[in-house]
């Protein structure tokens, strides 16, 4: 009872102080993987917990990517079957969206091109661009902050079960395990 009072006190403050939407759904967001596939979110990837990152302005994106390594490490990274101590990890989905609006939509290419060379290629198929209008998302999520990026843990049925934003830290991390693992 006592784990039971504590989650739900920390979901409480993370809802407050994050201002993000959760318990809604997580809105249908179309882009193009750095392995050119379109992929379509949250529906491609309804058949398991997805952690999605998002982030809309140069800023942002920097501070999104002290997402990548520590996300991989967690929950991508295959577990090494000749370990001694088998290593668990939770199955989940991760994404990261780099959104290009307004005029930014112009310069997605060849910003596509440039993520291409620069993010690990163990990543690519995990990076996914959107280049579209921010008509209601900014809204939707109420990304209040152009200049941090905004972290989203969803459920199976695409509804947004936690959310933060800003840079990495070990207590984000640990919290969206948390989430991923008690689900």
């Amino acid at each position: 009872m006592k784990n039971l009072t504590l989650t739900i006190a920390a979901l409480f403050i993370l809802v407050h102080f994050s201002n993000a939407q959760v318990g809604d759904s997580f809105p249908e967001m179309t882009g193009t993987s750095l392995t050119d596939e379109e992929i379509k979110v949250p529906s491609a990837t309804q058949d398991k917990m997805t952690l999605i990152g998002i982030a809309f302005s140069k800023k942002a994106e920097d501070d999104l990517q002290t997402w990548f390594q520590p996300v991989w490490e967690r929950f991508i990274r295959e577990a090494d079957p000749n370990a001694l101590i088998p290593e668990m990890k939770p199955d989940v989905n991760v994404v990261f969206i780099p959104m290009f609006t307004g005029l930014k939509r112009g310069a997605s290419g060849s910003a596509i091109r440039k993520m291409q060379k620069d993010v690990d290629k163990k990543l690519h198929s995990h990076v996914i661009v959107y280049s579209g209008k921010m008509g209601d998302y900014e809204d939707l999520f109420k990304m209040t902050e152009k200049d941090q990026p905004y972290f989203y843990v969803v459920n199976k049925e695409g509804e947004i079960i936690y959310a933060t934003s800003g840079r990495s830290s070990i207590k984000k991390l640990n919290e969206v395990e948390e989430m991923v693992t008690d689900y």
